[in-house]
């Protein structure tokens, strides 16, 4: 009688342990690591995306802002995580092409380190200078920046980030050297600009639409190829003079290098979903941007695209992170 009572207990405990094996994925909260400050595009765009996972997934997206290092303190902590779901990455154009392709010694391979889960948004960089700035057009803005370089400062968001290398490269491209000086975060660039500190900046419409559109800045060029939807009135840096130009940045989700194939693809279905939302979109809507998508090879593509084109482009103009 012992023997058998204990045969159904082992029995018992084994099929507890196998349901809860079979438990589907999330069954608990996830993490979505913003990795820069909070209050920024970045952390915005986290916000709202992780409220409507949450609901697609049934479990909470909890966000946790880790800043520093452009962005890669916080990719890294994700780099280095247990393959297992638990925790994802907003990162960025800056975080997985820019900031590793100017690091000489960045703290993971984007290539090796990371899951693409999705692409959340493309964002394209905008050209804004102070409002007192003596220049309505990219072209004025030549004139005015190459009789005045040794004058002039612009801010980013970090050293080596998108914004970074968007002013970088549009610098190269006029033929001005003008000095860098790197905030920590958009936000906190922007604000400096509008203070006087710096003349210009290179930020996503994201961030500066609202400054544009109450004309405490003012929009001289578009980085898109195409002009942006939220500023159609406003000519791209090609049309205006530099045919093929391009700065942009996009935003997207990644998990932990080896993380199950099906965690992967519930994800990434449940995040194409969340895009389609109404809801979300007119909450995307009013930040000025537009839901992206797709799948996590479509998205591998565009990260091994922009890192190779980043470093190329960043080492013909001989461009470094200070």
């Amino acid at each position: 009688m012992k023997k058998a009572t204990f045969a159904v207990a082992v029995a018992a405990a084994v099929g507890i342990a196998g349901a809860a094996q079979a438990q589907p994925y999330p069954s608990r909260p996830i993490t979505m690591v913003v990795p820069f400050a909070a209050g920024g595009p970045m952390d915005v765009v986290g916000r709202i995306m992780a409220t409507s996972l949450g609901e697609q997934l049934g479990q909470q997206v909890i966000v946790e802002n880790v800043g520093g290092g452009g962005g890669m303190t916080g990719a890294a902590r994700v780099a280095k995580a247990t393959p297992d779901g638990s925790q994802f990455v907003l990162g960025n154009v800056g975080t997985h092409a820019v900031s590793q392709s100017l690091s000489k010694n960045p703290p993971y391979n984007v290539a090796a380190d990371f899951a693409p889960v999705a692409l959340i948004a493309d964002l394209s960089l905008v050209l804004v200078t102070r409002n007192d700035l003596p220049a309505a057009d990219l072209q004025e803005f030549i004139a005015y920046a190459k009789a005045n370089e040794d004058k002039m400062q612009f801010g980013s968001a970090s050293a080596g980030s998108a914004t970074h290398l968007g002013c970088a490269l549009l610098n190269a491209a006029i033929g001005v050297n003008v000095t860098h000086i790197p905030y920590r975060g958009g936000a906190p660039a922007m604000t400096a600009m509008i203070g006087g500190e710096t003349q210009f900046t290179a930020i996503s419409t994201l961030l500066s639409l609202p400054q544009i559109q109450s004309a405490a800045l003012r929009a001289i060029a578009s980085g898109s190829l195409a002009r942006d939807p939220q500023l159609p009135d406003l000519p791209t840096v090609a049309e205006q003079g530099f045919p093929g130009f391009e700065a942009i940045q996009w935003i997207g989700l990644l998990t932990t290098a080896g993380t199950p194939t099906e965690i992967i693809q519930r994800l990434n279905a449940e995040i194409n979903r969340a895009l389609r939302d109404p809801d979300l979109i007119a909450k995307f809507a009013q930040q000025g941007i537009s839901p992206a998508g797709g799948t996590p090879a479509e998205f591998q593509h565009t990260i091994a695209a922009d890192l190779k084109n980043w470093t190329e482009t960043a080492r013909a103009a001989n461009i470094r992170a200070e």
